[in-house]
Protein backbone atom coordinates (compact mmCIF):
# COMPACT_ATOMS: atom_id res chain seq x y z
CA UNK A 1 0.00 0.00 0.00
CA UNK A 2 1.44 3.47 -0.91
CA UNK A 3 -0.08 6.41 1.00
CA UNK A 4 -0.40 9.92 -0.52
CA UNK A 5 -1.04 12.78 2.41
CA UNK A 6 0.85 15.23 0.21
CA UNK A 7 -0.52 17.20 -3.66
CA UNK A 8 2.87 15.72 -4.58
CA UNK A 9 6.04 13.94 -2.85
CA UNK A 10 8.24 14.93 -0.07
CA UNK A 11 8.90 18.15 1.87
CA UNK A 12 9.40 20.77 -0.89
CA UNK A 13 8.28 23.35 -3.04
CA UNK A 14 5.12 22.61 -4.74
CA UNK A 15 6.91 22.79 -8.03
CA UNK A 16 9.62 20.53 -7.19
CA UNK A 17 6.95 18.23 -5.03
CA UNK A 18 4.85 17.57 -9.06
CA UNK A 19 7.90 16.88 -10.29
CA UNK A 20 8.95 14.28 -7.70
CA UNK A 21 5.76 12.28 -7.70
CA UNK A 22 5.76 12.42 -11.41
CA UNK A 23 8.86 10.83 -11.71
CA UNK A 24 8.00 8.65 -8.58
CA UNK A 25 4.45 6.96 -10.57
CA UNK A 26 6.26 6.81 -13.82
CA UNK A 27 9.35 4.37 -12.20
CA UNK A 28 6.95 2.64 -10.61
CA UNK A 29 4.52 1.83 -13.51
CA UNK A 30 7.89 0.86 -15.38
CA UNK A 31 9.05 -1.43 -12.72
CA UNK A 32 6.13 -3.67 -13.05
CA UNK A 33 5.88 -4.18 -9.43
CA UNK A 34 2.31 -2.31 -8.60
CA UNK A 35 1.72 -1.79 -4.96
CA UNK A 36 -2.10 -3.40 -4.77
CA UNK A 37 -3.44 -0.22 -3.71
CA UNK A 38 -2.79 3.59 -3.45
CA UNK A 39 -4.96 5.62 -0.78
CA UNK A 40 -5.40 9.57 -0.87
CA UNK A 41 -6.43 11.70 2.22
CA UNK A 42 -5.66 15.05 2.99
CA UNK A 43 -3.61 17.06 0.54
CA UNK A 44 -3.36 13.76 -1.39
CA UNK A 45 -6.86 13.69 -2.76
CA UNK A 46 -5.47 16.52 -5.65
CA UNK A 47 -3.10 14.01 -7.10
CA UNK A 48 -6.29 12.44 -8.34
CA UNK A 49 -8.44 15.71 -9.44
CA UNK A 50 -8.88 17.34 -12.56
CA UNK A 51 -5.73 19.42 -13.16
CA UNK A 52 -3.11 16.87 -11.76
CA UNK A 53 -0.36 16.41 -13.92
CA UNK A 54 0.04 12.55 -12.70
CA UNK A 55 -3.86 11.73 -13.78
CA UNK A 56 -2.30 9.60 -16.62
CA UNK A 57 0.04 7.70 -14.27
CA UNK A 58 -2.75 6.82 -12.50
CA UNK A 59 -5.07 5.97 -14.63
CA UNK A 60 -2.48 3.00 -15.72
CA UNK A 61 -1.96 1.66 -12.40
CA UNK A 62 -6.27 1.54 -12.20
CA UNK A 63 -5.91 -0.36 -15.78
CA UNK A 64 -3.08 -3.04 -14.91
CA UNK A 65 -5.59 -3.93 -11.86
CA UNK A 66 -3.80 -0.97 -8.76
CA UNK A 67 -6.83 -0.04 -6.45
CA UNK A 68 -7.00 4.02 -5.87
CA UNK A 69 -9.01 4.99 -2.99
CA UNK A 70 -9.93 8.39 -2.42
CA UNK A 71 -10.91 9.42 1.04
CA UNK A 72 -14.37 11.50 0.87
CA UNK A 73 -14.23 13.57 3.75
CA UNK A 74 -11.20 15.24 2.38
CA UNK A 75 -12.54 15.91 -1.04
CA UNK A 76 -15.31 17.03 0.73
CA UNK A 77 -12.97 19.61 2.49
CA UNK A 78 -11.34 21.20 -0.33
CA UNK A 79 -14.17 21.19 -2.82
CA UNK A 80 -13.26 18.42 -5.22
CA UNK A 81 -15.85 15.80 -5.16
CA UNK A 82 -16.98 16.75 -8.57
CA UNK A 83 -13.50 16.55 -10.21
CA UNK A 84 -12.13 13.06 -9.35
CA UNK A 85 -10.74 11.69 -12.50
CA UNK A 86 -9.42 8.60 -11.03
CA UNK A 87 -9.64 6.00 -8.54
CA UNK A 88 -12.72 5.40 -6.30
CA UNK A 89 -13.79 7.33 -3.56
CA UNK A 90 -14.39 5.27 0.07
CA UNK A 91 -14.92 6.80 3.54
CA UNK A 92 -12.42 5.96 6.69
CA UNK A 93 -13.36 2.35 7.29
CA UNK A 94 -12.00 1.71 3.83
CA UNK A 95 -8.80 3.20 4.21
CA UNK A 96 -8.71 2.05 7.72
CA UNK A 97 -8.96 -1.65 6.99
CA UNK A 98 -6.44 -1.39 4.33
CA UNK A 99 -3.67 -0.02 6.48
CA UNK A 100 -4.55 -2.79 8.81
CA UNK A 101 -4.33 -5.55 6.35
CA UNK A 102 -1.68 -4.27 4.45
CA UNK A 103 1.62 -6.04 4.84
CA UNK A 104 3.66 -3.02 4.31
CA UNK A 105 2.73 0.75 4.29
CA UNK A 106 4.63 3.37 2.25
CA UNK A 107 4.02 7.17 3.04
CA UNK A 108 5.28 9.28 0.36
Amino acid sequence: VILFTRNGLGDAPAELQQVLVAKFLTLTLESDELPGKILFYTEGVKLVCEGSAVIPQLKEMEKRGGELVIFQICLNFFNLAEAVRAGVVGGMGDILTTLQKAAKVLSV
